[in-house]
């Protein structure tokens, strides 16, 4: 019997407490499917989303998101500054082959892109942790290293342990599905200086939703299954239950819970 294919839905921008409540939406629904799905969008305004754990008291005294509406994910990580990024969520069954541990699901979408741009001749790899990094805690996401993180070398430059990341995710771990953040950062966001992938390679990368397809292909294939781009997006019709669940998303006691 043929896997199940696995949809993927390319949002429009959204402002952050509607991408969090569409995002435990799609989670529900691998429940429901009993699989993999993908969900791609962008946010508008500029945003920045909290990990889970992060203090509110520290992304307030941070001078360089000052203004910026803040969210917190239910994933965690460090904070990221969105405006310049894409963003993806998926979210798996617990069942799932990929759920067994953290690192699967991440190695599934890293090591996809990295093959990616190998592909498209762009020196990436994952990097790999060798003892205790003194990037470690750092606030914003890209400014850390994680285990399997997709980093890559300048045009004309050779690996270096300073590469710049340019794909982190965080994950999630319910009782009965995994959802799991990543970004993908294509520029520099306002907010800092850490070059995205577009600033890397000019040249070398297509337009990004050429790119962002052959990557989530991989993944599919990865999984064994086809991929299913779905026609609409993923909250076209589900206005209102977005917005029911981006409630909890605009409390003060989420977003100051710690």
């Amino acid at each position: 019997m043929a896997a199940n294919p696995v949809p993927i839905w390319w949002d429009d921008p959204a402002d952050a407490f509607t991408n969090m409540a569409a995002d435990e939406l799609l989670a529900a629904e691998a429940d429901r499917r009993g699989g993999l799905v993908v969900r791609l969008y962008g946010w508008s305004p500029a945003s920045v989303s909290l990990g889970a754990f992060q203090e509110i008291a520290v992304a307030r005294g941070r001078p360089e998101i000052a203004g910026l509406p803040l969210v917190r994910r239910p994933s965690g990580g460090g904070a990221i500054v969105h405006g310049s990024d894409l963003t993806y969520a998926a979210a798996i069954p617990r069942t799932h082959p990929w759920a067994a541990a953290a690192q699967p699901l991440y190695d599934a979408f890293h090591a996809a892109l990295v093959a990616e741009l190998a592909h498209r001749g762009i020196a990436a790899r994952q990097h790999r942790r060798g003892g205790v990094d003194e990037r470690d805690g750092r606030f914003l996401c890209f400014d850390r290293r994680a285990e399997g993180d997709v980093v890559v070398s300048p045009a004309g430059s050779g690996p270096s342990p300073d590469d710049p990341k340019i794909l982190g995710s965080a994950q999630r771990r319910l009782a009965g599905v995994v959802p799991q953040h990543g970004s993908l950062l294509l520029r520099a966001a306002a907010a800092g200086d850490h070059p995205g992938l577009l600033d890397l390679h000019p040249q070398a990368v297509p337009a990004p939703r050429t790119l962002v397809a052959s990557w989530l292909e991989r993944v599919a294939q990865a999984c064994g299954s086809p991929v299913a781009w779905q026609p609409r997006g993923f909250r076209v019709g589900r206005d209102a239950e977005v917005a029911a669940a981006a409630v909890r998303f605009r409390e003060a006691r989420w977003l100051e819970r710690r």
